[in-house]
Formats: structure tokens, sequence, C-alpha cells
């Protein structure tokens, strides 16, 4: 079952979800189920490169987790949802974090969120400096912005 949003109310559709998105642009709705989809499939595939990192098979992961490697396959490969608890499991058991595991690295959240890859290299560049210049970096940048802001509510 796919679930559409409206701004007040939630509309069903039992439709696959292709159908469901391009039914959801042509009303103005969210599918909610889409984006949740690409959310989980990232936490499968942070879940199966793990493993294959960690030198495990499915199995291994399974029998160390306490599940089917069935279920693991379908973490890594389908987009289903891990319990908190089996999360947890999984990330002792893979060497890592559930925060990982959820949300991928430092680099993988800024590279998602800033669009510049020249900023993003700066940024990169001012982190491994040491905390004197990071601090004087950080006074600067928030100089600036504050100007702009400013300079915006002056207009």
């Amino acid at each position: 079952m796919i679930c559409i949003i409206s701004k007040r109310k939630v509309l069903k559709y039992p439709h696959c979800v292709s159908k469901c998105f391009s039914k959801a642009l042509s009303i103005g709705y969210i599918c909610v189920e889409k984006i949740f989809q690409r959310i989980m499939n990232t936490v499968g595939e942070r879940i199966k490169k793990s493993r294959t990192q960690a030198a495990m098979t499915q199995s291994d992961l399974a029998a160390k987790v306490g599940i089917s490697y069935v279920q693991i396959g379908r973490y890594e490969k389908r987009g289903a949802v891990p319990s908190s608890d089996v999360l947890a499991k999984l990330a002792d058991a893979l060497g890592t974090t559930t925060d990982f595991l959820m949300h991928g690295s430092l680099q993988d959240k800024a590279s998602s969120q800033i669009n510049d890859n020249e900023l993003l290299s700066l940024f990169r560049s001012v982190e491994k400096m040491n905390n004197e210049d990071k601090s004087v970096i950080k006074t600067v940048i928030d100089a600036l912005v504050t100007k702009r802001q400013l300079q915006q509510l002056a207009q």
C-alpha cells in the first residue's frame, strides 16, 4: 500500500510506486513512500558495503545478528526496514554505528547538502587545519553571512 500525503489528509493508492509517484506529481502531492524507499535503499547499501568490507557473507552476518540470511538480503536489496534493535545488532556485528548505517559518514552528509564542489573542497581543507586557524575562518564566514543578512534586511 502506497500512501500519498496532502496538506490535510492521507490518500492510499494500492498502485505500484512509479504509478503512485506520477499520480502524486500530477495532483501536487508528495509521494512519501518513494522518498522512504530511497532512504532505506541507502541503508541497505551501507549494510552491504560494511558487510563486504568485513569479508562476511549474508549468512555470516545473519548468524551473528540472529536472523535469517534471507532477511539480510531483503535489507540490502529490497529496502526492507530493520527494526531499531536489529539495526543495533547489525551495527555491532559490522563494527560500525547505527548512525552510520542510517545516515552515512559526515562526508556523505556534507556532500549531499553542499552542491558547490569547490566550496566543499575548501571546507575539507579547512577541516585539516589547526583549531586556531579554523576559529579564524569560522569568524570570517560568520561575519560575511551576518553582513549579507543585514543587507537583505535593509532592502
